[in-house]
């Protein structure tokens, strides 16, 4: 679960960027002078190898995936606009070397009339060139501002290009964004097509980041969804394993993938579609179902807008209005119940995408629209042919509307709840009716106050003789907490254990959420390190998930980690984590101390460690590890995926996982 929802130690750390002549001077003694020579000029590429973050938004994970999905966004951009049929995809067996290649027109190999150098070698090596800055040779398409192919040529090690034109194939090498060849013909050509294969710079992203396979394959499906007829084929030579997307029903297709994968069940049979081909083009399907909360995918000429934008907002209202103005017509709103834009909302799922001439992106790396007049276009489209369907098909008005008036009801549930554990005052220095079993800590900033979450009242005594008083809380939990995936709100409110937690926290949940209040800077899941340990933790992230996401979302949740084994070596004492790290243990103390017998001693729970013996271990600030729960912008449908299939109401996925992952298993903790 914490590996689905990502992690991150407790303390940032960074990658290698840059060799010595790229890194910038650190801060020392400054000259008091300040003139014209002091003005440095970067020329062609040297601004990206300086600052890639501006360009591909960091040298993580992420980044490192941005210099692929740009490839192919240009490989995509040419089947948008008529030209290609097929994009194919191939990750080497390094897990570093991509190639992506369609058989479009071509990138141009001709001799610029201005610039005296090949259109090829432009695009490449030349921020802000390439075809589309008009709408003469791409009505439409993703890549807008001309630095898409230069930033991947400047942040690779190494980028090889091939382009058939006029039944020749033409290749030019390039390292780190500089020809190291001429452009050359290399032989003969049938059909036409670009082939670009890069790979990764490690002087900008460090030596151990690899592509994710699975992560690849999850994109190149999306983007076969958004582009009905488009082949796409990924040939994960790492894996062995070739994978071919082709989707002829588009987003109504996508939107029952999202919704079986999800785990939950969909309100009404049949989903709401709307399709405009005028300019601007736009797509949009949804459907309610019962999840506990809203999911929107926004996209604008097949790119994902993950931060919403005008027309991801101009969808959000016109579903509001749409849906209040049935519900007034039909007289469904109970008398003394309000019923929010929000509460419309839970449990919608929502596809959509529109293709636009001239998008306005925040940024390269193009999150958010904000072209201010398609919110109103997609507004009046949606709200008009919605409130039409539900005239038009009255039981799934009937579902929705008593779906929202069930939603209302438990936020109003929820808020009333949520008053009883809000105090006034500092949420550290108010009177609060806290939990008997919780040990609190006494500091006063909310900063250095650490909540732990404990298995159990043996584990839970050992955390509080062992916690630092000062900045450690403990709070035991009973048994294994309930699973929300499968409550009702009313349900999960009337939980003992998770109506504790929610007091202790003190920044209530639902409308009656406020971060200002809560108690603690860290709250720490500290189970066992065994498969019931496993899954407590699974089970309270399920909760944070669908109730408390913004403590997840402004890195407030880690999850401890205990070892499961003590290895005594002589007179040196090792602790691992797991079986992993016990095995890498005994095989350096096999080296280093010849004979030297290890005894092993397996901890069944946190409850056998003593007091001093787990502070030392797991609870002192420099010598624990703990995992930051995060949840990266590109694995949001992933986390919900797993989330449902582990945690849903329908059994079939986890059956299936089971199968699936049966061989796989070398021991089985029971």
């Amino acid at each position: 679960m914490a590996v689905s929802l990502g992690h991150g130690h407790g303390h940032g750390h960074g990658h290698g960027h840059d060799d010595e002549n790229e890194r910038g001077q650190g801060v020392g003694a400054m000259s008091s002078s300040y003139s014209a020579k002091d003005i440095t000029v970067l020329q062609g590429l040297e601004p990206v190898r300086r600052r890639p973050g501006m360009y591909i938004g960091g040298t993580d994970v992420d980044g490192l995936h941005h210099l692929l999905w740009e490839v192919v966004d240009n490989a995509v951009d040419e089947a948008m606009n008529g030209h290609a049929t097929t994009v194919t995809v191939v990750l080497e067996e390094d897990g570093l070397t991509a190639t992506v290649s369609d058989n479009g027109r071509g990138i141009p190999v001709d001799v610029h009339p201005e610039h005296g150098r090949s259109a090829l070698e432009l695009v490449l090596t030349t921020l802000h060139a390439g075809g589309k800055f008009d709408q003469k040779s791409y009505r439409t398409a993703g890549g807008l501002h001309g630095v898409g192919s230069s930033v991947v040529n400047a942040l690779s090690e190494l980028l090889v290009a091939q382009v058939k034109r006029g039944e020749v194939t033409w290749e030019q090498r390039y390292r780190r964004g500089k020809p190291v060849s001429e452009l050359r013909q290399v032989g003969p050509a049938r059909g036409t097509g670009t082939m670009i294969t890069f790979k990764p710079d490690p002087k900008i992203f460090g030596d151990q980041l690899r592509f994710d396979a699975p992560r690849i394959a999850a994109h190149l499906e999306t983007r076969s969804y958004l582009h009905r007829g488009l082949r796409i084929v990924f040939k994960d030579r790492l894996h062995q394993a070739t994978h071919e997307f082709k989707h002829e029903e588009g987003l109504s297709e996508y939107l029952e993938q999202l919704v079986a994968e999800s785990g939950e069940q969909k309100v009404h049979p049949a989903p709401f579609l709307l399709e405009r081909s005028a300019d601007p083009r736009f797509e949009l399907a949804l459907c309610w179902t019962t999840a506990p909360r809203e999911h929107i995918h926004s996209f604008v000429n097949g790119i994902r807008t993950r931060d919403g934008g005008a027309h991801e907002q101009g969808l959000k209202d016109a579903v509001a209005k749409a849906t209040r103005s049935y519900m007034e017509a039909h007289d469904k709103l109970p008398r003394g119940l309000a019923v929010s834009a929000e509460e419309i909302r839970e449990g919608l799922v929502a596809l959509v995408s529109v293709f636009l001439a001239e998008p306005q992106f925040q940024g390269q790396t193009k999150n958010r629209l904000n072209n201010p007049e398609l919110k109103a276009v997609v507004d009046g489209l949606v709200r008009a042919a919605l409130e039409s369907w539900f005239h038009t098909h009255p039981s799934v008005g009937e579902a929705v509307t008593a779906r929202v008036v069930e939603a209302a009801r438990a936020r109003a549930a929820a808020r009333a709840a949520s008053s009883k554990v809000r105090g006034k005052g500092s949420p550290i220095t108010r009177r609060v009716q806290l939990p008997g079993k919780l040990a609190d800590c006494s500091a006063a900033e909310t900063s250095r106050r650490e909540l732990f979450l404990v298995e159990g009242e043996s584990a839970g005594g050992s955390a509080k003789q062992g916690r630092h008083r000062e900045t450690q809380a403990v709070l035991p939990l009973r048994g294994k907490v309930l699973n929300v995936e499968q409550a009702s709100v009313k349900k999960v409110l009337a939980n003992k254990e998770l109506a504790d937690l929610v007091q202790t926290l003190g920044c209530g949940i639902g409308d009656g959420f406020d971060l200002q209040r809560l108690r603690y800077g860290r709250i720490i899941l500290l189970m066992d390190a065994d498969s019931d340990g496993h899954h407590i933790s699974t089970l309270l992230l399920t909760f944070f998930y669908n109730y408390l996401p913004r403590l997840i979302e402004e890195g407030h949740v880690y999850l401890g980690q205990p070892p499961l084994y003590r290895i005594d070596v002589g007179e040196r004492t090792y602790w691992a984590l797991d079986d992993a790290e016990k095995e890498r243990i005994l095989a350096r103390q096999a080296q280093g101390q010849g004979k030297r017998k290890a005894e092993i001693v397996r901890f069944k729970g946190l409850g056998e460690m003593m007091p001093k013996v787990l502070y030392e271990t797991t609870l002192c600030p420099t010598r624990r590890r703990l995992l930051r729960v995060t949840i990266p912008l590109e694995a949001q449908e992933e986390t919900r995926k797993v989330i449902g299939q582990l945690m849903g109401k329908d059994p079939a996925p986890r059956f299936r996982l089971i199968q699936e992952g049966a061989s796989e298993v070398q021991e089985l903790d029971v």
